[in-house]
Formats: C-alpha cells, sequence, structure tokens
C-alpha cells in the first residue's frame, strides 16, 4: 500500500487512524468497513441505514465495538488460569474488576490477505507470551452477499503442543437510532448464567419465568443485559438466530453454527450517552465467559489442528 492510498484512510492529512487502515467492501446496496487494528467491524450499512452501531475512523473501538474475540472471548477472573497442569498469568486489561478480557488481538494489527470488493481475509500470527504461550495462525473473513454479512474465524495451532482456544465476536446490531427499549428481540436460549459483581459466572439459572426469557419475541423494555446464555435451540439447518426488530418493523437476525453453542447479550447500559442503549450487543461465542478458568467448552487445539466458527447477520428483513 503507498502512501497516496493510505492517505485516502486518513481522517486528516498526516493522521492515522486509531483503527489503522480502513478496508472497504460493497455488495449491491451492502456496504461494510473493517479496520487493520483488530480485524475490527467498524462500520455496515444496507441502503445507507446503520445495520450495527459502529465508531467514527476519528475515534478507538469502545467498549470492544466490532471487535474479535481470539483466543477466549470474555473474562478471566485475576487473569490466571492452569492448563495441562501449569498455571499461566494474563495481562489485566480489565484492572477495576481485577480481569482479562477479550482475548490477545483485538487491538492488534491485522493484514488483509485476499483483496476483493465484496469481503476481505484478515490474517494475524500471534507468538508466544508471558500467560499465552502458544502460537496461533489467526483468520478473519468477511463476505458480503445478497443475504448479508457472513463471518468465518479460524485458528490454526502451530505450536507443538495443545493449546488453550476460544473464539468469538462483538458486533452491536442497531435498526434505528433510537433507544433499543422499544425493539423487540428474541433470543432463543433456554439458560442464563449468573453473574458477580465482577462479572464472572457463579451458576446457571433457567430464563423461564425471569426478565431474561426472549424465546417468543418480546420488547425490551427497561430489561439491561449484560448476560451470557446457553442451550441453544437451533432451526433445521443448525443456525441458532436471534432477532431484533424496530417498531417500524425492520428486522436485522444474527445467525451462529454449531460452534457457537454461546451467546452474550449487552444493552449497552454503561456506555457514554450518545451510545447508551442506541445499540444491542449480540456476542457469539464457543466458549463461555470465565472459560480459561472453569474449562468449560474451551477448545484444546492440537498441533496443526484448525478451528473454525461462523456467524452472519442476515439483513432481508432490514430493507424497505
Amino acid at each position: 500500500m503507498d502512501a497516496a492510498t493510505r492517505s485516502a484512510q486518513l481522517p486528516s492529512a498526516g493522521l492515522e487512524p486509531p483503527s489503522g487502515f480502513q478496508h472497504r467492501l460493497a455488495h449491491g446496496d451492502q456496504e461494510a468497513v473493517v479496520a487493520e487494528v483488530g480485524a475490527t467491524l467498524r462500520a455496515y450499512t444496507v441502503s445507507g441505514r446503520p445495520a450495527i452501531l459502529g465508531f467514527d475512523v476519528t475515534e478507538p473501538a469502545t467498549h470492544a465495538h466490532g471487535q474479535t474475540l481470539l483466543p477466549w472471548p470474555g473474562r478471566v477472573g485475576n487473569g490466571r488460569y492452569r492448563w495441562q497442569g501449569v498455571d499461566h498469568q494474563l495481562p489485566l486489561d480489565e484492572p477495576g474488576l481485577t480481569n482479562a478480557i477479550h482475548g490477545l488481538v483485538r487491538w492488534a494489527n491485522w493484514t488483509n490477505d485476499a483483496p476483493a470488493t465484496d469481503r476481505v481475509v484478515m490474517r494475524h500470527r500471534l507468538h508466544p507470551r508471558d500467560g499465552y504461550p502458544f502460537c496461533l495462525d489467526l483468520m478473519a473473513t468477511y463476505l458480503l452477499d445478497d443475504g448479508g454479512l457472513r463471518v468465518t474465524l479460524a485458528a490454526t495451532n502451530l505450536s507443538g503442543v495443545p493449546a488453550p482456544y476460544g473464539a468469538g465476536s462483538h458486533p452491536y446490531l442497531a435498526v434505528d437510532r433510537d433507544l433499543v427499549d422499544g425493539w423487540r428481540l428474541r433470543v432463543p436460549a433456554a439458560t442464563r448464567l449468573r453473574t458477580d459483581s465482577r462479572m464472572l459466572p457463579t451458576g446457571r439459572e433457567p430464563v423461564a419465568g425471569t426478565e431474561f426469557d426472549f424465546r417468543e419475541p418480546r420488547v425490551i423494555g427497561h430489561t439491561q443485559l449484560d448476560t451470557a446464555f446457553t442451550d441453544l435451540v437451533r432451526d433445521p439447518d443448525g443456525l441458532a438466530r436471534v432477532s431484533l426488530e424496530a417498531p417500524d418493523g425492520r428486522r436485522l437476525v444474527l445467525w451462529s453454527d454449531r460452534a457457537c453453542p454461546w451467546l452474550v447479550l449487552f444493552s449497552g447500559d454503561p456506555m457514554r450517552s450518545s451510545e447508551r442503549r442506541r445499540g444491542l450487543a449480540v456476542e457469539p461465542m464457543t466458549c463461555p465467559p470465565d472459560a480459561f478458568r472453569s474449562g468449560e467448552d474451551v477448545i484444546a487445539l492440537q498441533p496443526g489442528e484448525t478451528a473454525t466458527a461462523c456467524w452472519g447477520i442476515d439483513v432481508t428483513g432490514f430493507r424497505g
């Protein structure tokens, strides 16, 4: 990439965007922007209308907007876990709650391996480090087609020993510019995780009879969500679908494949006033929060093995 090409991506002359180079995708009435830093989905529009709550090119991602969560999603309490008899200490990048959070690559530079109009294939080599002494070749593929956006996350273990691994993404769905309170939500999940004051899991409970039961579509109202869901009911094609519908009937559907038995929903209550409750994070995850400590659904990625997970946003009900 020459200087002239890169300068076209800058918010003003001589400045580097906080999220790095901006990779632009287009297909029909859809446009998306994937940023170099974190292989982050920074923007996604359909017929000029935002389908996600993105962020401006002059700003860094906040609250994990659109970021890729590898090699684990969610929190690791105290950043400390045990793997195959060895204790490991991760950096505490959520110091207020004394947690490690959302992996190691969301602030790293990724490269576009196969430029095309309707897709980007972002790659990053994660080398061994304190707390995670394993080497992974990571890939995040974003593709636009007639139905919407499709994302595939992949990791190949280049180490000589098994590596603990989990994957997730952090998109915020947005069907209008009003608060999420008036949106109708459906989440095909029978169980949620309870959490403590550090947002670490303390147990499970059925959603039946609680404010977290969205198995039938209903208005979100004042429900505050920062909640992990599981026991997902899947459609005959094997996909679990979360639907979000605005009062005017426009609808987005986030789907995830069987590699993702977990979803975290976050209504953005701690965010700044311009973004607070104006998007709903729907995070497909291969394992729950604090999985590196609990071991639940952590993938023991063998040397040379590749793990993949797919999710996407169906926008067929978003137009018109």
